[in-house]
């Protein structure tokens, strides 16, 4: 059984997600926001279980700033797609705009590809690549459970922003029709920000690229 815990943490309310298994007492973490490090180690530790695993979706500070605290905690491995960690290595060079504090920089200990599949917590996830919100943003599916993890790629009612260097609004809408869009209508979605939803939601309603959207 894997348990999900969310916590939304920073100054634009990201979330951060806890897989934990209490069989095997492992943890691994997707995404890593401002203000997120003692929560996520807190959340681990009340299921009994240590992270072993930091999973990134995209390279944005407000999913990244604390990654180098939880891998100093736990010696995690960091997992993330090539194409983003150049904002990773050098984060401050790539926040566009100030911050009023200092993210360390990280190097990634591998580097995921769209198709490819990660062991996890006795699960497999599926790694899509939905590159349009940035270069290498990624998609983490969890099929056993029907549920997906997509960061900044899909919202409830909206899609990530594409405003910001690395992004592409036709790239992004053709991520989401034809990679998450083949998930089925069932599985749930864990967004970076705001609620979760459900891929048939969003295929029906949501506004950006849902059917009326077509």
């Amino acid at each position: 059984m894997i348990l999900v815990d969310v916590y939304e943490c920073g100054p634009v309310a990201t979330n951060a997600y806890v897989l934990s298994n209490p069989r095997t007492r492992e943890a691994v973490v997707i995404d890593t926001p401002p203000d997120s490090a003692e929560r996520l180690l807190l959340g681990a530790r009340s299921r009994d279980c240590a992270i072993t695993q930091v999973l990134l979706t995209h390279t944005h500070w407000d999913h990244t700033a604390d990654c180098a605290d939880i891998v100093r905690a736990t010696g995690a491995s960091v997992s993330v797609h090539a194409l983003d960690a150049y904002r990773l290595i050098d984060p401050m060079r790539h926040t566009v705009w100030p911050l009023p504090f200092t993210i360390e920089p990280v190097v990634a200990d591998r580097f995921l590809e769209g198709g490819q599949t990660l062991r996890a917590l006795e699960i497999n996830l599926e790694v899509l690549h939905t590159p349009g919100h940035t270069e290498g943003g990624i998609c983490f599916v969890d099929h056993e459970h029907r549920q997906v993890f997509v960061g900044d790629t899909l919202f409830r009612g909206s899609v990530g922003r594409t405003d910001l260097p690395g992004g592409d609004m036709d790239q992004l809408i053709e991520s989401i029709r034809t990679r998450l869009y083949a998930l089925p209508d069932d599985y749930l979605v864990y967004p970076g920000h705001g609620p979760r939803t459900t891929i048939g939601d969003e295929r029906r309603h949501n506004p950006f690229v849902g059917e009326s959207a077509e």
